[in-house]
Formats: structure tokens, sequence, C-alpha cells
């Protein structure tokens, strides 16, 4: 089989192998994943704002396409609780102005997502999910989840509550506060309750009375299940919609149809941005996941191939009515830890709710909204992470800078300007952090031949001589900086007689930073003071000698530090009198 077409279809290495015995254990999987799958994949389409069915629909398609395009052996796709949050914030703007309905503005955002994600893979742009850090990325999810959570108390209680902030969320819950409904409320607490208990109690009670460690998780994990059942066989029983609490209502039975979206020229305008945002976390979910579940297993995956596999999973949704989707962290885990083998467990799984869509809608018509509200705040408490915030206070206050603007924007203004200001922060900081780049002198530790920082060693330096050390590679936004620091240090060190720039850790010199060089150049060279570099990595090297910078270089390239130093010291060098043989420097 033809290497590239591997690439493109990480399927065919997988199939190889295929036999009996991991049949088995992705079918175990599968159904273990399909019983979470449903009541999660119709709670996340509430948290959308769309009708139940979408979550069925967005669970079958895009999880038979990532099969064949991802790479991960493992994850599986799907609604999340952070996804469907932006894409309500999305799609609720456009469908105000019934422009399109809800569901086409989702299938919408899932086909521009799909497409976006594709021509990253395609051109393998993966390197750019890198520029969102993982402190932005952790204080996002943080406040989303709260916003989440504060949202579904409109489920949870039969308290109308509007708003995709905190501001507008507890305005709307205080002013309504009286319109509470107690069977709403007893229902959707009993239930959160129950949940939690599960997920923090029931656990551990099962190893105590001696279930085997690995049934006991599972068995934690169908909490949301057994909550679903019994909901919706008490609501069916005492008649709860006559008491005012909220069902899921008659769910259409079959799958879903294939179609084109509908495209809308003015909506696609507005969903554009959305999109763009929604690929970027959802990519960034993914691979982490993906990383995750690989390393246990010493398996690896491939993040350009991992957007074309989100990418085609996105399309899927598209094309079957579905919306945005992602790996999702819990699904997954469950995943794993059922033992999936292949992805064929996730076909597997589209398989099971395919037959749960065509079946059992029925009996899900009954649920309470309420039981899917707690379903979903269980599931994103799991998210909230405020550790992030002490964490970068004590290790780099620029993080904290950014992971802080990330929550409290996200929280006051929404998930949209929240992520979209969190990116732009990293950038920015990333800027200010490269722009004013750790420039440290540096004198030789006696006897070793190692050269480090003045301030943090006892050292041997030379009164005139001025070795510094360049931690940082030279580029347009911080070259002026270091030709500031050089300056200043001159006039208040006027015996300085050579200037020697240490380059082990420059990777690049941009042209805007060799202008700048060949500027500090001349100004040495009229103040009659030698200007040289030493351990000039190979390729820049190799790029300033296709210039006239080394020409007209008012001193010497040298192998190592020690080398510029000893040499310096045991010549009397005149300015522009020195020529080195550039010709016999390699690295």
């Amino acid at each position: 089989m033809p290497p590239a077409l591997t690439k493109i279809l990480p399927c065919i290495g997988w199939l190889k192998t295929y036999n009996r015995q991991v049949f088995t254990s992705d079918l175990v999987a599968a159904l273990i994943v399909t019983v979470m799958l449903i009541p999660q994949s119709l709670a996340y389409a509430l948290l959308a704002g769309l009708p139940a069915e979408t979550g069925l629909y967005a669970s079958i398609l895009p999880l038979v396409a990532y099969a064949v395009f991802g790479t991960s052996r493992t994850l599986s796709v799907g609604p999340v609780a952070v996804i469907s949050l932006m894409t309500a914030a999305a799609i609720q703007k456009v469908a105000a102005d019934n422009a399109i309905t809800a569901s086409s503005a989702a299938v919408l955002l899932a086909l521009f997502s799909g497409i976006f994600l594709l021509m990253l893979g395609i051109f393998r742009f993966g390197f750019l999910a890198n520029f969102i850090s993982h402190p932005v990325v952790a204080g996002f999810i943080t406040a989303s989840a709260l916003i989440i959570a504060l949202g579904q108390l409109k489920h949870l209680t039969g308290i109308p509550v509007a708003g995709d902030n905190l501001p507008e969320l507890l305005t709307t819950l205080s002013r309504n506060f009286s319109q509470i409904n107690m069977s709403t409320l007893l229902l959707g607490g009993s239930t959160l309750v129950f949940l939690l208990w599960a997920r923090f109690a029931a656990v551990p009670l099962l190893k105590k009375l001696g279930v085997n460690a690995y049934y006991a998780n599972l068995l934690g994990k169908t909490a949301p299940v057994l909550a679903v059942i019994g909901t919706a066989v008490l609501s069916a029983q005492l008649q709860l919609q006559d008491r005012g609490v909220t069902l899921v209502g008659k769910i259409p039975s079959g799958l879903p149809s294939l179609q084109l979206p509908l495209f809308n020229l003015t909506v696609a305008g507005s969903l554009l941005l959305p999109a763009i945002l929604i690929s970027i976390i959802g990519y960034v979910e993914t691979v982490s996941v993906g990383k995750t579940l690989g390393a246990k297993r010493q398996q690896k995956i491939a993040p350009d191939s991992e957007l074309t596999g989100l990418g085609a999973a996105n399309l899927a949704a598209a094309f079957s009515g579905g919306f945005p989707v992602t790996g999702g962290f819990s699904r997954s885990v469950v995943n794993f830890e059922a033992g999936a083998q292949t992805p064929a467990a996730g076909i597997l799984t589209a398989i099971g709710i395919a037959v749960a869509t065509l079946l059992f809608t029925d009996y899900l018509a009954w649920l309470p909204n309420a039981t899917l509200a707690a379903t979903i705040i269980v599931a994103v408490l799991g998210l909230v992470d405020f550790t992030i915030l002490r964490q970068t206070w004590n290790y780099s206050r620029t993080d904290f800078i950014a992971v802080t603007m990330t929550m409290a924007l996200t929280l006051l203004a929404g998930v949209e300007i929240g992520i979209s200001c969190g990116v732009l922060a990293s950038l920015l900081l990333h800027l200010h952090k490269t722009s004013r780049p750790h420039i440290a002198e540096v004198g030789e530790i006696a006897g070793t031949g190692h050269f480090r920082n003045v301030l943090r060693h006892e050292v041997v330096t030379h009164t005139g001589i001025l070795s510094l050390r360049i931690d940082e590679s030279l580029y347009f936004a911080n070259a002026s900086y270091i030709e500031d620091m050089i300056h200043q240090t001159l006039q208040e060190r006027k015996e300085i007689r050579h200037v020697v720039l240490m380059c082990s850790a420059v990777n690049t010199i941009d042209i805007s930073a060799l202008e700048v060089l060949e500027a500090i150049n001349i100004k040495l060279r009229q103040l009659d003071i030698g200007f040289h570099l030493s351990e000039v990595k190979g390729p820049v090297f190799d790029a300033l000698r296709t210039t006239e910078f080394l020409r007209h270089l008012n001193g010497q390239v040298f192998l190592t530090q020690q080398q510029a130093v000893h040499t310096l010291l045991g010549r009397d060098l005149q300015s522009g009198h020195m020529r080195s043989d550039f010709q016999d420097y390699q690295i």
C-alpha cells in the first residue's frame, strides 16, 4: 500500500491488523460509550439551543468520518460542552434576525468549521494552534464551564434565565426568581445530587464492597443513563408535564437525511469568525485528548492529520443535520478505559446511536429537561480549574495576565469576546516578551571554558571586553532593544574596546534585525570599538554569508566565546584593520 495513501487514509493502517479479538474489544467499548453518549448528546443539543435529535445526528456520521481520517486509536468525537456553548452564542444572533433557523445556522457553522479545518490540514498548518497558550485555553474553559452551569439553572429550576455572560445570567435569575417551579426544582435537584454522588462517592463505595476497580468505574459512568431512565419513567407515571415540568418532547425517529446545507451569504459572514474560533478551540482540545490517551499506550497522533480528521467529522455533521463536533475528553476516556483498540469502536458506536435513533426516540419524549441540565452541570464542573491562576501567578506573570484576562472577559462579555481577546492577549504578550529578550553579560568560569551570567556565577571578566549572550532569536520586534542596551552600556563604561555577541541561542536573524546589526557595526566602528560574534549557528551563519554584513564587520566571527576572549586579549586590535577568514568558519 503506498505510504501516501496511508497518510491520507490512516484507517488503512489499523485495518491491516484487524481481527476478531480486536473487534470484540471495540464492540464492548462501543456498547458502553453508546449508552453514555445518548443522554449526553441530547444534553449538549439542549445546551446549543437546538432540537434534541440534533445531538443524536451529530453523534453518528461524524464518528464514522473521524474513524476513516483520524489518527487517534481511542479518541471519540461528537458534541462537547464548550463547543456547544460557543455554537449557541453564534447561532442565537443570526436566528434572532429570522434570516435562518437555528438548526440551519448550526449546520452552516459545522460546514465552515469543517472547511477551515480541512484547509489547515491540507496546508499543514497544525502548528497555528500552538499560538494559543495552555493558560488561555484553561481560563476560557473554566469560565465557559461556569457560564454553562449557571445557564442550566433555567432547566433545573424552571426559572426563565437568559444571556450568554455572567451579568446577564445573574440579572435575569434574580429578576425571575419568584417564578421557580418546585416540581422541576425537586426533580432536577434530586438528579443533580444523585449524579454528584455517583461521580464522587459511588465508585469508592463499590470498591469497598469488593467490586473490581475497572467495573466500579464503568458502573459509576452509567449514572446518567440510570438518571435518564428513572426520571423518564417517573415523568410518564406522574404526568409531570401537568405540574410545569418541561419535557424533551417528541423526537423524530429515523436517521438524519443527507442534504446540502442551506447557504445564506448574509448569515455566512456572521458565522465565519465563530466557526474559526470553534475550529481552533476544538482542535486544541482534540489534540490534547489524543496525545494524553495515546501516551498511555505508546501511540502517536499526527497533528496535521488530526486537522483533516476533525474537518471531515464536521463536514459529516453539516451534511447530516448536526452541529460542530470535536474530540470529547469524557467520552474518549470512557472509550479508552472500556478497552477500545481502534477507531472502529467509533463506527460501532455510531451504529448503536443510529439504532437508538430509529427505535427508542418515543421513550425519550418523556425525558425531563431538568435531567439533561443536571447531566450538563455535573459534566462541566469537572472542567473548572482555578488552580491555573495560582500556577501562573507563581511561575509566569505574563501567563497570569493572559489567563485572568481570558477568564474575566469570557465571564463578563461572553465566549466569543473572551476567547478572541485571550488569543490576542497571548500573541501580544509573546511579542512583548520576545521584544525584550533576556541579555546576559557573561564571563568565564575559571579554568572551564564555560561562560555564564556575571550576576549568577563567580566568573572572570575583562574591562576592555563586553561579552553579551542573547537568549532569543533576533527579529524586527527586539533588535532595537539590543541596540539600545549596547549603546547604554558603552556610555556607562568608557573603557570597553570590544563588544562580543554570544549567539548560541540565536536561531534566526531576520532582515530587520540584520539592518540593526549593521547600524551597530557602523556606530562601533566610529567609536573605534570592535564588534564581534561568537558561537553563531550554522544556518544563521549561512544566511549571513549571503549578505554584505560579514565583509563590513568591524571585527571577527569566532567559533567559541572562549576563543573570542582569548584572541582579543592577545592582540592590540585597531578598528578597521582586522579581517577574518570566513571561508574557514564552518559549523
